[in-house]
This record gives C-alpha cells, sequence and structure tokens, in this order.
C-alpha cells in the first residue's frame, strides 16, 4: 500500500523532508507538483524525518505538494531490448525509443559475494599497445584512469569501446559535455558496436543528482548481463563528477563535511561501485574502466586518494598518452604468462631502457657530452613514443610485440638489450 503525504517540512535545494513513519531507505516516491510530477529517493531517515533529493531538483516544490511512497526503491529495466540503446540518468530513453517495463531489477545492491568470484585469468585485448603490451587490462579488473581536463580520456574510453574483445559495453556518463555525448554517440554508430552497447549519459545540463545513478544503473544492469555468461566492460566518466555531486547533496543536508568538504563516507560511495568488478565461475564477467579527473593533477586529491585504494592500479594519461611510469595493472602478471613467451620480458625490457632514456634526455638538455649509448637512447625513446605510446597507434598483441622487437634491433645490439639468450634467439629482428 502506497504511503501519502500532504506537506512538505522543509526544501533545501534538491532535498525536501517530510515526516513519515513506515518508509525504508532508497525508497521511491512521487512528488506531485503543480509542474508535473517528479522522482525521489530517500536519502535519510531520522526518526520520522525522512529526506528525500528530488532527481528533478527542488525548482516548483512547494511545502504543500504531496509525497506519494512507492514501497519500493529505484528499478531500471533488464533485457537485450538494452542494447543499442541510450538513457537518461534515471533510466528514461533519450534516444527517442520506447520505454521499457518488463524485468524490472533494483540498483545500487550489495556487492558480488567473495565466495562465488574466481581469480582473474583472461586478457581483455585493447588494441593499444601502451594497455596490451605494458600494463595488461584483465577481465574482472577496475581500474582508473587519472587524468585532468582536456586530456583525451573520452576520446580514449571510445578507442576502448570500438576495440575491446567484451561481448558487450555499458557507458556511464556523468556529468558529461553536450558534445561529448554526441562523441560518443557517433563514434559508436559509426563504428558498428552501438548495437552491443548500453549508453547511461548524465549531462552538464541535466539535474546534478541524476549523475548520482548512473553507476549504480550500468553496474546493475552489467551484473545480469554477466549473470547470463556475458563478458561485460562497464566505462565510467567522469567519477570526479559523481563524487562532487555526493558533494553537494551532503552540504544542502548540513553534513559535517570531510577533506575538501566530501562527505566522510566518500571511500565507502566509491568502493560499493568499483567493488562490482567480478568474474563468476561458469557464467560471465564485469570489468571497470572508470576516468577520474584530477584537479590541479593533483594525485593526492580526495577522489583519486580514494580511488587509489580501492583498485587494482592505475592509468594515468598525460600530454595524450598513457604514461609507463606511473602507470599500473597489478592484475598484469596473472596472464602475461599466457600470452606469448616473450611478452613480459619485453614489457620489463623496454620500461627499463625508457627510463635510461629518460636520463639521457635529461642529460642532454643541461648540456653534458652525450655517449654513444645516450645517442641510442635518444633514438629509441623517439620512437618508443611514437610507436608505441601515440594513442593512435592500433595494434593486436602479437603484432606490438613484433614492433618493439624491430624497435630494439633498430637502435641496439642484441646483447645491449639485457634480453635473454634464448628469446633474442627467436625474435630478434634483423636491422633495416
Amino acid at each position: 500500500m502506497q504511503k501519502v503525504y500532504s506537506k512538505i517540512e522543509s526544501i533545501s535545494g534538491n532535498v525536501i523532508t517530510v515526516t513519515a513513519t513506515g518508509v525504508r531507505y532508497k525508497e521511491l516516491a512521487v512528488v506531485e507538483t503543480r509542474y508535473g510530477s517528479s522522482l525521489a529517493e530517500v536519502i535519510r531517515l531520522r526518526g520520522d524525518e525522512v529526506a528525500l533529493q528530488v532527481f528533478n531538483g527542488g525548482r516548483g516544490v512547494s511545502t504543500g505538494d504531496e509525497v506519494r511512497f512507492m514501497g519500493e526503491p529505484m528499478k531500471v529495466s533488464f533485457s537485450d531490448n538494452l542494447l543499442g540503446r541510450i538513457f537518461d540518468g534515471s533510466g528514461r530513453p533519450r534516444d527517442g525509443g520506447p520505454e521499457l517495463t518488463d524485468t524490472m531489477i533494483e540498483i545500487g545492491g550489495p556487492s558480488v559475494n567473495p565466495a562465488k568470484r574466481i581469480m582473474p585469468r583472461n586478457m581483455v585485448r585493447t588494441g593499444i599497445p601502451m594497455i596490451d603490451v605494458f600494463n595488461t587490462l584483465v577481465e574482472s579488473q577496475k581500474l582508473p584512469i587519472f587524468s585532468v581536463s582536456g586530456e583525451p580520456y573520452n576520446e580514449l574510453l571510445a578507442r576502448i569501446a570500438l576495440q575491446a574483445e567484451v561481448d558487450i559495453i555499458i557507458l556511464g556518463g556523468m556529468g558529461l559535455k553536450y558534445d561529448d555525448y554526441l562523441f560518443f554517440k557517433e563514434t559508436l554508430e559509426t563504428g558498428g558496436v552501438l548495437s552491443r552497447t548500453v549508453f547511461f549519459v548524465h549531462t552538464a545540463a541535466d539535474p546534478v543528482v541524476e549523475s548520482l545513478l548512473v553507476p549504480d544503473i550500468a553496474l546493475a544492469v552489467a551484473e545480469n548481463f554477466a549473470i547470463h555468461g556475458r563478458r561485460v566492460l562497464v566505462l565510467l566518466t567522469d567519477m570526479t563528477n559523481f563524487a562532487d555531486a555526493m558533494k553537494e547533496i551532503a552540504i544542502t543536508m548540513e553534513q559535517v563535511p570531510s577533506n575538501r568538504g566530501y562527505p566522510g563516507d566518500l571511500y565507502t560511495q566509491l568502493a560499493s561501485r568499483y567493488e562490482k568488478a567480478v568474474d563468476f565461475e561458469g557464467a560471465g564477467s564485469i570489468t571497470i574502466l572508470g576516468v577520474t579527473t584530477m584537479p590541479g593533477d593533483d594525485v593526492t586529491h580526495p577522489v583519486p586518494d580514494n580511488t587509489g585504494y580501492i583498485t587494482e592500479g592505475q592509468f594515468y594519461l598525460r600530454n595524450g598518452r598513457i604514461e609507463p611510469f606511473g602507470s599500473l595493472s597489478r592484475l598484469k602478471q596473472q596472464v602475461n604468462d599466457k600470452t606469448r613467451p616473450d611478452h613480459r620480458a619485453i614489457m620489463d625490457g623496454m620500461i627499463k631502457l625508457y627510463a635510461a632514456y629518460k636520463e639521457s634526455l635529461e642529460k642532454k638538455s643541461m648540456g653534458f657530452r652525450m655517449s654513444e649509448w645516450d645517442e641510442k637512447l635518444l633514438t629509441y625513446g623517439e620512437m618508443f613514443e611514437r610507436e608505441m605510446m601515440d594513442l593512435s597507434v592500433n595494434i593486436p598483441l602479437e603484432e606490438a610485440l613484433d614492433k618493439c622487437w624491430e624497435i630494439l634491433a633498430t637502435c641496439f645490439e642484441p646483447e645491449e638489450t639485457g634480453l635473454k639468450t634464448e628469446l633474442i634467439a627467436q625474435y630478434w629482428k634483423n636491422k633495416v
């Protein structure tokens, strides 16, 4: 039985307060105003005082409006009919297609029981050498992409969406500029992958509270696809916008602020989303890549700082490239020995030489005399950046490993690389 209340005690921004009994946390309600109805969700219970956040914002809501509690939490439709569709942050169609109401599932549920998880063991190929070769993405992994505003992180996500060898892509956008939304839409359509993609998008012009729903909706749908045997890759951009929306709501509710004004449960809120990454025995998997922009390129900012404790490494996107130093996939050792015998040795050897190149580059900038070895390293570093680090490079893993051997053979003698003799005997390329 639905409970109806005709008096709103207070209105503060997007948050309204009513006096009600028998209401549950996260329960949905409908607020009837003179301009129409708006969905709201219970976000705090304090005795009989119930605080709700209104998804369409508090504008137009008055104290005499009616609040009707639905008796159930937020739900979203789940079926293969989602594929190829674009929805807003509340799960409503954004593409002009029909609204879906079959097989409704709850969002924001608990993470998967650890006893039901299996150890990550499969590589997710992306066609991007700096990921596939040097920081391999592993199925069921959760990784952030640390970046700053202005870097091509959305372009990188679109590349991954086009090329990742998975069954389904679920793209969640929070606070997207409209141009970025159109870019994703046109890129996925042109690339022919929209038919296996579900897109939940909250733009900067939409009510801010809707951005809080995007990760939960995207991950609820992903979990159900995974249970039905699909390999799902969830791409989220931008988790800092998500955290800023939580911060805005917390300020409205007059919560005691934590570091830089963010709510004290920021870590828990982020972890409850990232921990949805899972590989089911005998079924599918969920892999999560989430962009985290760093204000002022400050990795100690609360959002990237907390994220780093939750996830299994990170990708640093700087100057339009994935940086080899600082970027880390902690699970890459689970799959590197299963790809090709030279994979791990090439990965270690080339990064070691690239570090030496950085030292030689610094010597050159300071006017020191350059040795023959320094000159070789400078040639190597330039080739490495052009043919491996450039995000426009798009080649399969095996071709990328062959390219690595070609770069080494062009710049060094075999004994200068530090690689094992048996690998050199098998893979060394003649100089061109």
